[in-house]
């Protein structure tokens, strides 16, 4: 999950190498990916928690 995190948001946000660190763009653009692609991993798993929880108690 975290390379597909680092691979994403890099691919999104940066678009040259003019300098070793990030520009004030990029680096709220790789913040922004970041916050956006965990806040969707923790609802994937939220979600995934309670069809487990629904599955136990139907047996």
């Amino acid at each position: 999950m975290y390379n597909s995190l680092v691979e994403r948001c890099f691919d999104d946000c940066v678009d040259s190498f003019r300098r070793k660190t990030l520009d004030k763009q990029e680096e709220t653009c790789v913040r922004r990916c970041a916050e956006k692609f965990l806040k969707h991993a923790m609802r994937v798993d939220m979600i995934f928690v309670e069809l487990n929880q629904g599955a136990a108690t139907q047996d």
